[in-house]
């Protein structure tokens, strides 16, 4: 392994010991945004990215296409699946995907983000004249504004309650927003969208994306919530007639999707990395993601 990005979900188990139904039960290796080399075989020396989905590919929702919802899938850093904070991973070949010498280690990180941002934009079914709200605008908040930037979208809007975010957003084309309870322009109150992404598994954002968005819309759920529960104003969203959809994690074919965008120089990522940290100071760097310092945190395990 040569860098591993911290994401929300691990914050979740290194916060709560528990994501919903699943609960720590023993000693754990975290850690699914995965980079690394090869070490033996055929493709010794391969620069990869990690699919850290494992799905059986013999089910009924595997032939369908859909591994991600397969139930007997395996998860790097998911338990009982130790994940990629070490130094070394066995994983399936075919798991592993060639990214190219112009993106580097920190930047591939964000690939897998990245995969999951074009699962949820896809669910969406944002096209280049749909106009978006980003709802939570961490590192998948902002994989999902580069995903709908790359797909023609310009008429983006984010919110979030950490300047830094924000500020990020604004850089990559999305119009910050403020919060709730705000009235006339630049608030919640002021747009409608055709289609919103709560990214930061709270139910204010869930609110502000109801909120926001017009009636016969579609609001993607991609953040996960703290403590496995989920609530809104009913009559609000009941009255405009919105579609919820649940997105998980990023479908087969996403992540080398992301490769190839990143690869071209449609999505650029580099810049969303802002802490480092080597593997002995791994405790340093959840303190980090847990205080929200910053935008990605990568651990390099050889530094």
């Amino acid at each position: 392994m040569t860098a591993v990005g911290l994401c929300g979900s691990d914050r979740h188990w290194f916060e709560e010991g528990s994501i919903g139904e699943s609960v720590l039960a023993g000693a754990f290796v975290p850690g699914h945004e995965l980079i690394g080399v090869i070490e033996g075989g055929a493709r010794a020396g391969e620069r990869v990215a990690v699919d850290p989905a494992d799905p059986c590919g013999r089910c009924e929702l595997c032939l369908a296409g859909r591994g991600r919802l397969c139930p007997l899938i395996r998860f790097a850093g998911f338990p009982p699946t130790d994940g990629g904070l070490r130094e070394w991973l066995a994983w399936p070949s075919a798991r592993c995907h060639p990214i190219p010498d112009g993106i580097g280690d920190e930047e591939a990180t964000l690939l897998e983000p990245l995969g999951v941002a074009l699962h949820a934009v896809d669910l969406a079914g944002a096209r280049a004249a749909t106009s978006a709200g980003v709802h939570g605008v961490g590192p998948i908040g902002l994989a999902v504004v580069a995903v709908l930037r790359a797909q023609g979208v310009v008429d983006i809007i984010a919110s979030d309650p950490l300047p830094h975010r924000l500020a990020a957003a604004r850089t990559m084309g999305a119009k910050p927003i403020e919060a709730i309870g705000g009235h006339g322009p630049g608030t919640v109150a002021s747009v409608q969208v055709d289609v919103a992404f709560e990214c930061s598994g709270t139910d204010a954002g869930l609110e502000q994306a109801i909120r926001a968005t017009r009636p016969g819309g579609r609001i993607v759920l991609v953040g996960i919530p703290e403590g496995d529960r989920t609530s809104f104003p009913a009559s609000a969203a009941r009255r405009k007639e919105l579609a919820l959809l649940l997105s998980r994690r990023m479908e087969a074919g996403d992540l080398e999707r992301a490769v190839a965008l990143v690869a071209g120089g449609t999505v650029i990522l580099r810049h969303l990395v802002t802490h480092r940290y080597p593997l002995a100071e791994a405790a340093e760097a959840f303190d980090a993601l847990a205080d929200r310092r910053g935008l990605k945190v990568v651990v390099l395990p050889w530094a």
